[in-house]
């Protein structure tokens, strides 16, 4: 064990005055991801610090209908939360299909935002990685890489990000809000997560000393043609090869409104607006999700062990697409056969 520091902020402020005093500070909440990373010794902290005593554990009514998720809003409760089942089926789905129910009471909503990948060379020191130690090379590349991206990867990591419950925020367009030495900012959920590039160590965009502290998520009409699909290897508590978190608004057998994201397939939650324009207004059928799988999947390359990840994910678009614009939401995550 290293010896670190430890303090237990009482506000914001304090909090966000720690971070910012101490480069090699951290925050705890939940601990689910923290704890692993510190027990591999990928995680070094300097000093933790614990915001669990914030008054970050509300969600709040917003004016258009929408909600506020403070960041220290466990993942069962918000997965739970009647106006989420209500108004945002889809991330509750996307919730429930992650981790277990132990795992889901302790991790909290700005926790989820920020874990790190499970990549297996990440998780293993005595292995080159530069998300870890920049500069050292990624071993998953002509390495092990069955779980690796297919989308927006780069030279220097082929890294996934490992969430569900982001993958439904960034098809329902959530706001990130943050504080930090200077102020309090939005970033739209679209802008918060980094694809790997030159600096693959980076996860996010968050600044020195910033903190998330809530979510936002605007009413919509997204509560009817949704689903959320998880293909793994096994149905229980395992990691996405590919998911789709699909929404629109069907009129008429048309597409009014589209919104799709995919998981377990890049550096981040990988979603194409433009494209979800595009198809406004086309058939809702299976041609047309024909189109949109091969347009989200554009430009996608294998690395060897992962190109089955190619047709996996254009089937579990089309499925979701399906599922969504009949109005049927996947009930349960389905094992990937390979």
């Amino acid at each position: 064990m290293r010896r670190f520091d430890y303090t237990r902020a009482e506000t914001v402020h304090d909090a966000v005055v720690a971070l910012a005093a101490n480069p090699d500070a951290q925050l705890l909440a939940g601990g689910t991801n923290l704890i692993d990373l510190m027990k591999y010794d990928v995680a070094r902290p300097g000093a933790i610090i614990d915001i669990n005593r914030l008054p970050l554990k509300d969600i709040e009514e917003l004016p258009d209908g929408g909600l506020r998720i403070g960041a220290l809003v466990s993942n069962s409760a918000l997965a739970y939360d009647e106006r989420v089942k209500e108004r945002f089926p889809l991330l509750s789905s996307a919730i429930l299909a992650g981790a277990s129910p132990q795992l889901r009471n302790a991790a909290t909503t700005g926790g989820n935002l920020l874990q790190r990948t499970r990549c297996y060379y990440f998780y293993d020191p005595s292995t080159p990685c530069n998300k870890r130690e920049p500069g050292t090379g990624c071993s998953a590349i002509g390495g092990v890489n069955r779980i690796h991206a297919i989308l927006g990867a780069s030279d220097k990591c082929i890294a996934v990000h490992p969430s569900d419950m982001c993958v439904a925020l960034a098809a329902l367009g959530a706001t990130v809000e943050v504080e930090g030495p200077d102020g309090n900012r939005d970033i739209d959920f679209a802008d918060f997560h980094r694809l790997p590039g030159e600096h693959p160590e980076r996860d996010n965009m968050l600044q020195a000393g910033e903190m998330v502290i809530a979510l936002r998520i605007a009413r919509n009409h997204f509560n009817r043609n949704y689903t959320y699909l998880k293909l793994r290897d096994r149905l229980s508590y395992a990691f996405a090869l590919a998911s789709v978190a699909a929404a629109m608004e069907v009129a008429e057998g048309q597409i009014v409104d589209l919104r799709i994201a995919l998981g377990g397939v890049a550096h981040k939650p990988w979603r194409d607006a433009l494209a979800e324009a595009e198809f406004a207004g086309r058939e809702a059928n299976e041609a047309t999700f024909m189109q949109i799988a091969d347009r989200l999947l554009s430009g996608a390359e294998g690395q060897g062990h992962n190109d089955f990840k190619i047709p996996l994910a254009e089937k579990a678009i089309i499925r979701a697409l399906k599922q969504a614009a009949a109005g049927r939401p996947q009930d349960q995550v389905v094992k990937a056969i390979q």
